[in-house]
C-alpha cells in the first residue's frame, strides 16, 4: 500500500519533520511530495484538496488525512517508541487541530523558512514524488 505525505515544501519545520520521518520509516513506506510541486498539486486535485492548502496530508487507503490526524497517522507507522503518540488519536479533532492550527500558523516565524523546496539527498530521492 502507498502512503504520501504531502508537505510545505518551503518550511523548515516541515523539510525538518520528513527527515525525521526518513529515518525512522524502517519499512520505506511513506513517499513524498511537496504541496508546492506538480505532484503535489495533481494529488490535492484528485482528492478534493484546494491547491493553495496549507496543511500536512497524509494519503493512505485512497483517503487523504488532514492535520493532526494525518501526523498521528504517520507516527503510528514509525520505529521506536513513536508510535505511542498514535494514542492522542482518541482526544476530539477540533482540540487536537487547534493545537496543530497555532502551530502551522507561527512556523515560519518560529522555525524559518526557505527560499525554494528542498532537494532530497540521493540515498532518499526515489521516495520523493516531485
Amino acid at each position: 500500500m502507498e502512503r504520501i505525505i504531502l508537505f510545505d515544501g518551503v518550511c523548515n519545520l516541515c523539510n525538518n519533520s520528513v527527515h525525521f520521518i526518513l529515518k525512522r520509516d524502517a519499512s520505506s513506506s511513506f513517499k513524498f511530495a511537496s504541496l508546492q510541486g506538480v505532484k503535489g498539486q495533481l494529488l490535492l486535485k484528485e482528492f478534493g484538496l484546494s491547491t493553495d492548502m496549507n496543511s500536512f496530508v497524509l494519503i493512505e487507503n485512497n483517503q487523504a488525512y488532514l492535520k493532526s490526524t494525518a501526523a498521528l497517522r504517520v507516527c503510528m507507522r514509525l520505529k521506536g517508541a513513536w508510535s505511542i503518540l498514535s494514542a492522542f488519536l482518541v482526544i476530539p479533532r477540533f482540540i487536537r487541530d487547534f493545537v496543530y492550527d497555532i502551530i502551522a500558523k507561527n512556523r515560519y516565524k518560529w522555525f524559518g523558512q526557505k527560499e525554494s523546496c528542498m532537494l532530497p539527498s540521493p540515498e532518499w530521492k526515489s521516495r520523493f514524488l516531485d
